[in-house]
């Protein structure tokens, strides 16, 4: 019997391995135990791109069915918004996700949605885990069976997310605009509904392959060569949008094929909600981002609060007071005017439509940024090392015994979620433990990428020697 524990974002385990039909069963059957005791009585289930993807839906659906929940089960591939959509507009107690968003191709995972469109908050997933039976041995039904019963309904989450899109957003006004739009699904769950909302857009990795050529699809800059060459090679291409597994997270390009990261897309945002568009509410972001979100908010006037790790925090908020931005430095962010989830497709139309209306390219606006906050750049190396090691360093931090990484200095710590090392000049380092993978996250910003790079070799350095 393996011990199943959820990370930061859901079970994940290796295909095969920890993750098998049985043990998806046991999770299954924990969460329509929890389903039960809270009353809940129909849960959306949908699956991304990933190995197997069809098979553990299914099976969870029909754990569902043993249990007599109603379920809502989407046709094909969905991205996680698309659950996350769909349990509100069906109004659903639930939503289950059958994914391991961007970890490498060997592994899935299952993800629980709330009933407001959300990541369930992490009290809730601790009552679903203590509720996963040891083991599972209850006769299932068919999935014909259930459709006899009523228990079972096909639903076009797709369909549903796309419409909910077109009355969301000045589409016009962006495939009109004077740019072209790359954009690299990474084989992932958002390749349909981009290709429908923007038939223009030129398209990479937009199609079925569950072993994503051997590539975790993490929209970060070392995984997205690809897009970054199409983009320096076609100066009509004018942003480049990435998404990663189940299409929640973003990576993104300027014009001139240079990575944005989520420090910087996360100041559009702030940008361009209260601004331009003059809204308003409170800045929700995770331990790991730039604090010069902290300085814009400040100069806007508006509350700003930061979590640990892991949007679940953010969504957590978000359910009980307004937030008009929030967002993770590994590329989860949301805005008001949608669901309390992240979404990588949602997110670059927010930005497409800033730059449509605007008329200015995202190299400007970025400059617009850093009239209010100053320039900085920023960077994240991870390191595969052995658990003893990981420990190791891990005491190290909590036992203070860092103070500089070659020449740079320590000159205070946050210990938030992981340990941030600030040395002044909007230079600091942080080091944390992957909640979902056995890595050790080295993160850094400085003024200038040359000097970013500098922070997190002084830091390997002073880690491993």
């Amino acid at each position: 019997m393996t011990k199943i524990k959820f990370g930061t974002d859901g079970w994940r385990a290796i295909i095969a391995e920890d993750y098998t039909v049985e043990n998806v069963k046991r999770v299954a059957a924990g969460t329509a135990i929890w389903m039960k005791a809270n009353e809940a009585a129909q849960v959306v289930i949908g699956h991304d791109a990933r190995f197997g993807g069809e098979l553990f839906a299914h099976t969870t659906t029909r754990v569902m069915g043993a249990y007599g929940m109603k379920v809502k089960l989407a046709k094909g591939f969905v991205s996680t918004p698309m659950v996350s959509l769909g349990v509100v507009k069906t109004g659903s107690d639930l939503g289950v996700v059958i994914t391991a968003s961007h970890n490498p191709p060997s592994y899935n995972g299952f993800k629980l949605k709330s009933k407001l469109g959300g990541p369930m908050i992490p009290a809730q997933v601790a009552e679903v885990e203590s509720h996963i039976p040891d083991t599972f041995d209850r006769a299932l039904p068919t999935l014909q069976e259930m459709e006899a019963q009523g228990l079972l309904e096909y639903v076009d989450l797709e369909q549903i997310y796309v419409d909910h899109v077109t009355d969301s957003f000045d589409l016009e006004s962006i495939r009109n605009a004077d740019f072209k739009i790359a954009y690299d699904a990474m084989y992932g769950a958002g390749q349909n509904a981009l290709r429908r909302l923007l038939p223009d857009a030129v398209l990479l990795h937009c199609d079925y392959n569950p072993s994503f050529m051997g590539q975790a699809p993490e929209p970060i800059h070392r995984n997205l060569s690809e897009l970054s060459a199409l983009i320096k090679n076609d100066p009509s291409i004018g942003l480049g949008l990435a998404n990663d597994g189940d299409a929640d997270r973003i990576g993104m390009y300027d014009e001139d094929g240079n990575f944005v990261d989520s420090h910087h897309i996360l100041l559009l945002l702030l940008l361009y909600m209260h601004e331009y568009k003059k809204q308003t509410g409170k800045v929700v972001v995770t331990f790991s981002v730039t604090e010069k979100m902290q300085e814009l908010a400040k100069q806007f006037g508006l509350d700003i609060e930061v979590t640990k790790i892991g949007f679940k925090y953010i969504a957590e908020i978000m359910a009980q007071e307004p937030v008009l931005v929030g967002g993770e430095e590994s590329g989860g962010l949301a805005v008001s005017g949608h669901i309390p989830e992240r979404d990588g497709i949602w997110i670059g139309l927010t930005i497409m439509e800033f730059m449509a209306k605007s008329g200015k390219s995202i190299k400007a606006l970025i400059h617009e940024v850093y009239d209010r906050v100053g320039s900085f750049a920023y960077d994240r190396d991870d390191l595969h090392l052995t658990e003893a090691k990981k420990q190791s360093i891990i005491k190290q931090c909590q036992e203070g015994s860092l103070k500089a990484f070659g020449p740079y200095q320590v000159e205070r710590v946050e210990d938030i979620d992981g340990f941030k090392f600030y040395f002044g000049g909007s230079r600091w380092v942080m080091i944390r433990p992957s909640g979902t993978e056995p890595v050790l996250r080295v993160y850094a910003q400085a003024p200038e990428h040359g000097e970013v790079r500098q922070i997190l070799d002084a830091t390997h350095k002073a880690l491993l020697g």
